[in-house]
């Protein structure tokens, strides 16, 4: 099980590596933050285009290491990936826990209204992203055998 997660956290990592910095379209970088429908649709589909690309990654690493997994275990570790991804990805949620748990200044560190990239935004929605891969991965790893 210990090299069934090993091998699921590092495709997840990728995985969301690639998806959200080179599949994400500008577009959904620009709006995914905005409010009402303009916003969620342009998370949404970020969030789609991310999952796939993750799925894509396990599948390949699955295969290539002929791994033995729950395939329950890994769609449900996919679906809660992707809820937090969802939920932090909308902006105003990450902001918002930033200043509950006493970041705000941080979050507001440099321009991350339009591209949080370099930014204490940014750094927060990585490492947010970042714990639930290890929870995914973690997840994902029940009842798998190397």
């Amino acid at each position: 099980m210990t090299a069934v997660f090993a091998a699921l956290f590092i495709a997840l990592y990728v995985g969301h590596q690639v998806g959200d910095h080179w599949i994400q379209q500008h577009e959904e970088v620009r709006d995914k933050g905005k409010p009402g429908w303009v916003g969620r649709r342009a998370c949404a589909l970020h969030v789609t285009t991310l999952t796939l690309t993750k799925v894509i990654a396990v599948t390949s690493v699955t295969l290539s290491l002929t791994l033995h997994l729950n395939l329950w275990a890994v769609g449900i570790a996919l679906l809660v990936d992707a809820i937090s991804h969802y939920w932090v990805d909308r902006r105003t949620t990450l902001e918002a826990l930033a200043g509950k748990v006493r970041k705000g200044e941080f979050y507001a560190l440099g321009d991350g209204m339009t591209a949080p990239c370099g930014t204490g935004a940014y750094a927060l929605d990585q490492s947010w992203h970042h714990a639930w891969i290890l929870i995914a991965a973690l997840i994902a790893s029940i009842g798998g055998a190397a």
